[in-house]
């Protein structure tokens, strides 16, 4: 069960997203872009913070309170969560757990007050699932740093003050050894944006391109050990899938909602849609995948937490659980989706009404922070070995 505190905090977030993200969703999804405010108005709340120390000013909130509050603000709009996602799952992750003091004196507490935005930048135009594959060149020379190359699809990318940034320092694309990571300003001179990508769904997120040119960092700019990025990267994608996962619920959530509540107000052959057997049918199926996909979420991140819950039988390994829970949320957020734009029929297959931009946004969940295909691969990779030992 939510502990009192979670639960607040997650009435606190559906409230925000009630008043302040979802009468605005079409709008921005139709203009392709957040306000300027919205995330200083989320970090007036803390929830910019959450996941950061309070000795960093941030709320240092638990792994499944987190996560029920990212829900709620995908619940308004999932452009929104997705941003937060970013900022507060694998950068925020990455900077506890490897940063140095210095480093976390630095960036966190500005994180925390919304004053730096922060985004994740590991994918390359031949580094999607793979990361192995990363070849953006870092070349060291005394106690700096040259970096060139070109990152694709960064969530932030535009908006973003710091950049957690994964570069090749030694060997060659497809070794998981020779990756570094570094902590990059974005006001630093060499970083063009060199295009933003139009996405079926979540049009509201800066999805852009990265290029660097020329770009210098000094040796304090590096994150963790010299070469020792991929590892990092993975770790910090474990908490950034829970995120997705959370992401995708909230999608979901409101996609039910939705379907409800115009099942019970649509009308056809002088009945309501929702005394039809075959409507209660698919209302019954949403409400259940949510429920479900909900409790593993959860249940996961008890566990990821340090809980021994011992309701599921969950893989040792946090990467496959987390990959679990991903693949789960994001699939029931699809089919949820599509059923709500089934149950609304013509309408929902129309811009005016709100479960096709829903679908859309789901449609993403299953593909960013590791497609669901490859996430099957991490599960089934780690059942096998759990079975031999």
């Amino acid at each position: 069960m939510p502990s009192t505190e979670a639960l607040e905090i997650r009435a606190l977030a559906r409230e925000f997203a009630t008043g302040e993200l979802r009468p605005h969703s079409a709008e921005w999804d139709a203009a392709r872009e957040l306000p300027a405010d919205i995330f200083r108005k989320l970090a007036e709340l803390g929830f910019l913070g959450m996941r950061i120390p309070d000795k960093h000013g941030g709320l240092a909130l638990d792994l499944p309170t987190y996560l029920l509050a990212l829900e709620s603000l995908a619940w308004g709009d999932a452009a929104v969560a997705l941003g937060v996602a970013v900022h507060s799952g694998p950068v925020t992750e990455i900077l506890l757990r490897k940063g140095s003091e210095e480093q976390k004196a630095r960036w966190l507490p500005a994180m925390a007050a919304g004053e730096c935005f922060a985004a994740f930048a590991l994918s390359e135009p031949e580094a999607g699932s793979d990361a192995s594959a990363v070849a953006l060149d870092a070349r060291r020379t005394g106690d700096e740093w040259e970096l060139n190359g070109t990152k694709r699809w960064i969530s932030n990318g535009d908006r973003a003050d710091l950049i957690l940034l994964f570069a090749r320092s030694s060997g060659t694309p497809g070794e998981r050894d020779g990756i570094s990571a570094f902590l990059l300003p974005r006001d630093t001179p060499g970083i063009r944006v060199a295009g933003r990508d139009r996405t079926l769904g979540l049009s509201a997120s800066e999805t852009v391109t990265l290029e660097l040119e020329g770009v210098k960092l000094p040796d304090s700019a590096r994150i963790g050990e010299e070469g020792t990025g991929y590892r990092m990267a993975m770790d910090g994608l474990v908490v950034g899938r829970m995120g997705i996962a959370a992401q995708a619920l909230g999608i979901a959530q409101s996609a039910y909602e939705h379907a409800l509540r115009y099942s019970a107000e649509r009308e056809q052959f002088g009945r309501a849609l929702a005394t039809f057997g075959g409507i209660q049918e698919k209302l019954a199926g949403m409400a259940i995948r949510i429920a479900g996909a909900r409790a593993l979420m959860l249940d996961v991140a008890a566990r990821m937490e340090g809980e021994e819950r011992g309701t599921l039988d969950l893989p040792a390994s946090p990467r496959a659980a987390s990959a679990m829970a991903k693949v789960a949320a994001s699939e029931a957020a699809m089919w949820v989706t599509d059923e709500a734009v089934q149950i609304f029929g013509g309408y929902g297959y129309m811009r005016d009404y709100p479960v096709e931009k829903l679908m859309r946004d789901a449609k993403g969940t299953e593909i960013y922070e590791g497609a669901n295909e490859v996430l099957r691969m991490v599960v089934s990779i780690d059942a096998i070995r759990e079975s031999q030992e």
